[in-house]
């Protein structure tokens, strides 16, 4: 009885939104009540024990061969220090241990597995990850040569925003996904006195915009969406195959009795 409660998903998942409740409302200012924590450490002793059942059940290496349970397992795991604070109790209040309890909003993640089609979704993310790769380095490699060239020119002049190579990093990255796209050539258009450099200064950034925010990143979004769509594609095309074959052997079986009864 109990093998098949741990064994069904409709009761995991019940456990995981449980769970996901008593953590908002711990999170939410009642972290020191008794009954919430009792039962946040109950239900992760429930998915400790899910995870033995199973292992005993299919065996460690058909177990952990499987990704769902590989995620499992690594949540289980990383829950694992709020149970500290039972065999120890003396230690609850130490910062160490307050900082490992708050891994134990990971377990949200457990209701990922639960998404209809979810396989066939991860089978589209993993292979748009793949195909993708070189634009997305190249993207990458487009940020950084960029925003060494901004560093040069304004750190100077602004460097809330191009002091080092790092901080200009992230202000071109906030200038291809359109974020700050006018206050920040504005900022610095204002601290060169305006004029001429500051009509120049509103042309280079509004050519990096143009580049990497429209261009650039909307290459990146419709590389990693056709990837995506690309696994669905591939089924409609092997069924349309499949058809086209029965379609091929009925003509030939109908030729075939043609020719008989002629015969």
């Amino acid at each position: 009885m109990l093998k098949k409660l741990f064994l069904n998903n409709n009761v995991i998942l019940g456990l995981v939104f449980v769970n996901a409740v008593v953590i908002i409302l711990q999170e939410s200012g009642f972290e020191s009540s008794k009954i919430l924590s009792f039962l946040d450490q109950f239900i992760t002793i429930l998915f400790v024990i899910e995870c033995i059942i199973k292992i005993s059940t299919y065996g460690f290496p058909k177990y952990i061969s499987d990704g769902w349970n590989k995620l499992d397992f690594i949540l289980t795991i990383i829950s694992l220090p709020s149970l500290l604070t039972i065999i120890f109790p003396e230690v609850s209040n130490l910062s160490v241990v307050l900082t490992l309890r708050i891994l134990r909003v990971f377990k949200f993640f457990r209701v990922i597995k639960f998404f209809p089609n979810i396989d066939k979704l991860a089978r589209g993310v993993k292979l748009a990850f793949r195909d993708s790769a070189p634009v997305f380095a190249g993207f990458i490699v487009m940020i950084i040569i960029f925003a060494l060239l901004s560093c040069s020119l304004f750190k100077i002049y602004c460097p809330e925003y191009f002091a080092d190579p790092i901080s200009s990093i992230y202000t071109t990255f906030k200038l291809f996904t359109v974020e700050g796209w006018y206050e920040i050539p504005e900022t610095v258009a204002e601290t060169l006195g305006g004029g001429i450099a500051g009509s120049i200064v509103k042309f280079y950034f509004s050519f990096l915009l143009i580049v990497g925010g429209i261009f650039g990143l909307s290459i990146v979004n419709s590389v990693f969406v056709d990837s995506m769509v690309a696994d669905n594609n591939d089924e409609l095309e092997e069924k349309i195959n499949s058809l086209n074959k029965k379609i091929d052997e009925l003509s030939q079986l109908v030729k075939e009795l043609k020719d008989n009864k002629k015969e």
